[in-house]
């Protein structure tokens, strides 16, 4: 087939013991779905899951045992981390029931959702689209994905985030006030959930700022880890 311009290439991340890759097709993000995280953006409670979105190029797949590496984003200077533990979809499908969204989950890995924040809260402070602060290129790097099968207890392990070997984050994935399961039964309720798609399930408390030159380590118990540098 001929195209008017070049199509993108695949984004794709590496999968642990393989040598296929898994291509990215969406990017579905969590927001404040850990109640410490909830309180310290000022809300508390257990409000209804919302959802917003990456595109699939905001991806930086970093393999196992190495560091890649994030350019510092214009526009800003108020660069966040914040952790995450991300869902790769293996079977797609609409209105998942949450007794039967393990059935769709193809692996885990580990992810952290870069936020422009001043860019963020001025459009939040607007009233509009906060795309601007989330939705930039290279704002989601991720690390290799460990298939479902071998990510034993998944759901109650420890998640962690070091800056230049400094704890900011430390949390367990149990601390999601919507679980991995209800996630997938409220995301396919409103979109068709497709093979390819990545969720990034929501930050625990502790998010700051980084600067160009720091090292961030995030981890899951019993997934790879992932290390980037801000450049």
């Amino acid at each position: 087939m001929d195209y008017v311009v070049t199509p993108p290439a695949v984004v794709a991340i590496p999968v642990v013991g393989q040598t296929a890759r898994f291509p990215v097709h969406r990017i579905y993000c969590v927001g404040r779905n850990y109640a410490e995280h909830a309180k310290e953006m000022g809300f508390t409670g257990r409000e209804p899951p919302f959802f917003f979105m990456k595109p699939a190029d905001a991806v930086v797949a970093v393999e196992a045992g190495q560091t890649g590496s994030m350019a510092y984003p214009t526009l800003t200077g108020n660069l966040h981390h914040e952790i995450e533990l991300v869902v790769a979809i293996g079977k797609g499908g609409k209105n998942i029931a949450a007794a039967d969204a393990h059935q769709h989950i193809y692996g885990y890995a580990v992810g952290l959702d870069m936020t422009r924040r001043d860019l963020q809260n001025e459009m939040k402070k607007q009233g509009r689209p906060w795309c601007i602060g989330k939705g930039f290129e290279q704002s989601a790097p991720i690390g290799p994905i460990t298939p479902a099968a071998q990510a034993v207890g998944v759901e109650q392990a420890e998640i962690a985030l070091q800056v230049n070997g400094q704890d900011r984050q430390r949390s367990t994935v149990a601390q999601l006030i919507w679980s991995i399961a209800e996630t997938i039964e409220h995301l396919s309720a409103a979109w068709e959930l497709q093979p390819g798609d990545l969720i990034y399930s929501g930050t625990p408390e502790g998010v700051s700022a980084v600067v160009p030159g720091d090292t961030l380590e995030g981890s899951v118990a019993g997934l790879e880890s992932l290390s980037i540098r801000i450049v």
